[in-house]
């Protein structure tokens, strides 16, 4: 059993930055593929980015390359998102999610265990 709990979300001004972090309860984090989705009102969830197991692998929709970057600290059971150039079409509702297969995974059905989520809201 994974537990995640997202932190770091606020509000900022378009061009803003923030840094989300998901901490990780399990002594499985290491294994696990992590992945970043949001959810905008009345939207579907939408895949942002996903880190395998050993940090070996990124990758990010291309709404968000080049402004968002994922990492991990597996001794910390955490993995991280950095975000800049933050734009009004950012704001949403954001969640960590863990894959036991380890790999990368864009698909919100593939991953086993979510967070509850973490606000961001972008003023234009």
């Amino acid at each position: 059993q994974v537990q995640l709990v997202e932190s770091g979300g606020g509000l900022v001004q378009a061009g803003g930055s923030l840094r989300l972090s998901c901490a990780a309860s399990g002594r499985a984090f290491s294994t696990f593929g992590m992945g970043w989705f949001r959810q905008a009102p009345g939207k579907e969830r939408e895949f942002v980015s996903a880190i395998n197991w050993s940090s070996s692998r990124t990758y990010y929709a291309e709404s968000v390359k080049g402004r968002f970057s994922i990492s991990r600290d597996n001794a910390k059971n955490t993995v991280y998102l950095q975000m800049v150039n933050l734009k009004p079409e950012d704001t949403a509702l954001y969640y960590c999610a863990a894959d036991a297969s380890g790999t990368i995974r864009t698909t919100p059905d593939n991953y086993n265990y979510w967070g509850q989520g973490t606000q961001v809201t972008v003023s234009s």
